[in-house]
């Protein structure tokens, strides 16, 4: 599980906005970009290439 403090500092590398954990707890969703990025192993992969669309 990600801390809370890296939550609040955590942000979208692609437009700088805020993210959210998504309701299975595995991924951050920035809704701006209606991207999720992926955490694995409590590591959230943050690189825009990775990113996977959101799925509405």
């Amino acid at each position: 599980m990600i801390k809370k403090e890296l939550l609040n500092i955590l942000v979208c590398p692609k437009c700088k906005g805020s993210v959210q954990l998504n309701e299975k707890k595995d991924g951050l969703v920035c809704e701006a970009c209606k991207l999720v990025y992926e955490i694995r192993d409590d590591i959230p992969i943050m690189l825009i290439d990775e990113a996977k669309p959101l799925k509405e």
